[in-house]
């Protein structure tokens, strides 16, 4: 069994037990999360698919906060050619990995 969550706004393939790494999501680690924007259910091997119009109706993907952290640093670097314009930045994105309990369709 798979669904396709929406969060952060980007879209997830995820399934029960999987660990996903989303944008930064409030609570702590071992905090319970919810879910409601879930794009598409699937039963599994052949199985029915449900497609929603946006949102599959009544359909919950519920999990578990493992742990906040940050991504790998990004460097920023912009410069004007000949115009003695230079500016060096640094990026860490926050990230949230949660771990994949439940799907409810």
């Amino acid at each position: 069994m798979y669904a396709v969550i929406q969060t952060g706004g980007k879209q997830y393939r995820v399934e029960p037990g999987q660990t996903v790494v989303v944008e930064k999501l409030p609570g702590n680690a071992g905090d319970q999360i919810a879910f409601d924007e879930v794009l598409l259910v699937s039963s599994g091997d052949g199985g029915k698919v449900t497609i929603g119009k946006p949102m599959v109706a009544g359909a919950k993907v519920t999990g578990q906060i493992v742990e906040q952290t940050l991504g790998e640093k990004l460097i920023v670097f912009k410069f004007r050619l000949r115009k003695n314009y230079v500016r060096k930045n640094g990026h860490r994105q926050e990230l949230t990995a949660v771990k994949i309990g439940a799907i409810e369709a």
